[in-house]
């Protein structure tokens, strides 16, 4: 069996680096027209000639995801500039770590609210598209507490909670949805990486975690969302995902 997506047209709402940009150039390999955006512009030139490297159609576009007027005027480009929307991938995290206002704010509004309203501009796309799928991007943080970073886990676990309710209500008209949940992810310039240097007491405890003695690779999480976008999934909604290379099953 191979993992077919193309033609498939992929919107990714937080594509520019790390899982995101993982997922685009996963999705751009396999043979799919690919849309991206994010607020820097350094970060979307440098995905965008990723992605047509492989030939296929690749559209990025600047996007605020805290914002509900961005985002409105993302989602019918990145149709126009596809044709049509197949596959919306709720990738974006303000990572809000503390436990504070501007912690709390930036997850509602941009892990919680991005997914909430991307999905709700999409879906007129989507209903029109070919066996057409939601994939969001939460956390492991969203499956167990998390006193380190309450804020961002609070809003992972609302991210995996919304998953199931769009999955109940989408499901009769032919639109599956599903989450995945990536562990410790490192790759250079993302958080874990940085940690490794500026908290190494917090990087060898979460890496004491995983079994594999090593983290995850962004690639890794892609592989499992085109999974999920594919025909080999046609029967797959309304799950939770966890990749995270068995994390926590040591301590």
């Amino acid at each position: 069996m191979q993992v077919d997506v193309r033609g498939k047209r992929v919107v990714v709402a937080g594509g520019s680096r790390g899982i995101g940009r993982s997922i685009a150039l996963a999705f751009a390999e396999a043979g799919a027209a690919v849309s991206v955006c994010a607020r820097g512009a350094e970060g979307l030139a440098a995905v965008k000639a990723e992605m047509a490297a492989f030939g296929g159609v690749g559209h990025a576009a600047p996007c605020d995801l805290s914002d509900a007027a961005s985002i409105a005027a993302y989602i019918p480009a990145a149709a126009a500039a596809l044709g049509g929307i197949d596959v919306l991938v709720n990738n974006a995290t303000g990572y809000g770590m503390a436990d504070d206002e501007a912690s709390w704010s930036v997850s509602m509004s941009v892990d919680l609210m991005a997914a909430v309203r991307a999905s709700q501009a999409a879906l007129p796309f989507l209903l029109h598209g070919n066996a057409p799928s939601i994939i969001n991007i939460a956390s492991g943080s969203g499956l167990n507490p998390s006193v380190r970073n309450p804020a961002y886990g609070a809003a992972k676990a609302a991210v995996i909670h919304y998953t199931r309710t769009q999955a109940a209500a989408l499901i009769k008209q032919g639109v599956r949805v599903n989450c995945v949940a990536p562990g410790s992810i490192e790759f250079p310039g993302g958080l874990w990486e940085k940690r490794r240097t500026t908290d190494p007491a917090l990087y060898n405890g979460a890496l004491a975690m995983c079994p594999a003695g090593r983290m995850g690779h962004p690639e890794e999480v892609a592989n499992v969302v085109v999974f999920l976008a594919s025909p080999l999934a046609s029967w797959v909604t309304a799950q939770i995902v966890s990749v995270n290379g068995g994390q926590g099953l040591v301590r």
